[in-house]
């Protein structure tokens, strides 16, 4: 089928299963969402064997990708969890955001209701396609999921058991579809289906969100990259500092929220450098550094840091380090090189604290902790749908509310207009 005729099909079933959605109360959708879950638990065997089939064609994928791609029995379960997760939280479809009434009686309300029809175009992580499909039906969205070749089999496979569920709920199956068609072709067509297609969230590298983005006459919400921050202020706690970037950096590098530049306040480089570059060296990390770094680390352990390693992304065992002279300097770094995702600092003094919060200008600002962090999860969302770098409509890790817009209700008693 022509992929605009094959999109227009599936976005077609898809507007009317939201139709039934945005009208079916959120006890039931939680029924689904929990459904899913012990239906995931059920189908682990048959989930792995079609992600083996995934990892055996990986060939000529970065290590960081196939991380993503890899479904685990930890991986199943926290997919599934997270679908537990997000059932348990409040409904936010009909949630009244503000009811006013006016003096002449009057009443104008503001109320949460679904977006529509939401398509997510992404790479790699077979976990997108449970996340995603849990926070539309949590916020009585229909999806279309488009996720990278490389986890054909994975996306599909989890499809066919969450489907499975809505259908055993009652619900239709069209409201989740995950997209079978490989060609690029259907990607554009997804990002031009407007009146089918409500919203896009592209989640992957930099080049499909630009490529995204750039086709697209559906709105978009985006990020374009990850080029997190940690900085150690004058007045930090050093051995905290240094779990912090160790955390920040090797724990899981290739993922959007790792710390990609380290930036140390000159009144505690002398004291904290040496140290944290041999932890980070033990680690497996490439340091590239600034004059002032490579003069505290053996030049042979720190090679000379580019203009263009600031504004890097590198999803790799690879760290950017810069000496700054104050907590000013620090938040100018951040604020000319940074890709408003998600930035720290580590410090004990509550003022500087309050000052990098107010001035640095990034979707979530950690004190004290790493910006591994920065997480639907770890934020009470039960999952993400992605972190957006956007400043309309949502920032940071989109939950099910983010997921949803408002309409006004206003009722009278024969009120008419004088």
């Amino acid at each position: 089928m022509d992929p605009v005729q094959y999109i227009q099909t599936l976005a077609s079933a898809a507007r009317a299963a939201a139709g039934v959605l945005a009208q079916t109360p959120g006890g039931a959708r939680d029924a689904a969402l929990r459904a899913g879950a012990g239906a995931l638990r059920d189908a682990k065997a048959a989930l792995k064997a079609a992600n083996e089939k995934d990892l055996t064609g990986a060939a000529g994928l970065s290590e960081a990708m196939v991380d993503r791609l890899h479904l685990t029995d930890a991986r199943i379960e926290a997919m599934a969890a997270a679908l537990e997760q997000i059932a348990a939280q409040p409904d936010p479809v009909g949630a009244t955001i503000s009811a006013i009434n006016r003096p002449d009686g009057l009443r104008v309300e503001k109320r949460r209701v679904p977006l529509g029809v939401i398509g997510i175009i992404y790479e790699s992580r077979p976990n997108v396609t449970a996340d995603a499909a849990g926070l539309c039906l949590k916020s009585g969205n229909a999806c279309i999921l488009r996720g990278g070749k490389e986890a054909l089999h994975s996306n599909l496979a989890i499809a066919r058991v969450l489907r499975g569920a809505l259908a055993a709920c009652g619900l239709p199956e069209a409201a989740m579809t995950v997209v079978d068609n490989a060609d690029h072709a259907v990607v554009t067509a997804m990002c031009q289906a407007e009146g089918l297609i409500d919203l896009i969230i592209p989640r992957g590298g930099e080049q499909l969100i630009r490529a995204v983005a750039e086709a697209a006459t559906v709105p978009v919400i985006k990020h374009f990259a990850g080029n997190c921050h940690v900085y150690v202020h004058a007045d930090a706690d050093l051995d905290m500092a240094e779990r912090i970037i160790v955390n920040a950096k090797c724990q899981r590098p290739g993922v959007c929220n790792a710390t990609e530049t380290l930036l140390v306040d000159a009144a505690v480089a002398e004291k904290f450098l040496p140290r944290v570059a041999k932890s980070l060296i033990a680690r497996g990390v490439e340091l590239r550094g600034c004059d002032r770094s490579r003069k505290l680390v053996p030049a042979m352990k720190m090679k000379k840091a580019t203009e263009d390693d600031w504004r890097r992304e590198y999803l790799e065992l690879i760290l950017a380090v810069r000496v700054v002279d104050d907590l000013a300097a620090a938040i100018e770094h951040i604020n000319t090189y940074g890709s408003h995702h998600t930035d720290a600092i580590v410090t004990e003094s509550l003022a500087a604290a309050e000052t990098f919060v107010a001035a640095v200008d990034s979707s979530s600002v950690m004190v004290n902790a790493s910006t591994r962090l920065s997480d639907g999860g770890v934020y009470g969302l039960g999952a993400e749908i992605g972190i957006s770098t956007d400043k309309l409509h949502a920032r940071g890790p989109m939950g099910a509310e983010d997921l949803t817009t408002y309409k006004w209700i206003v009722t009278g008693q024969g009120h008419v207009r004088t």
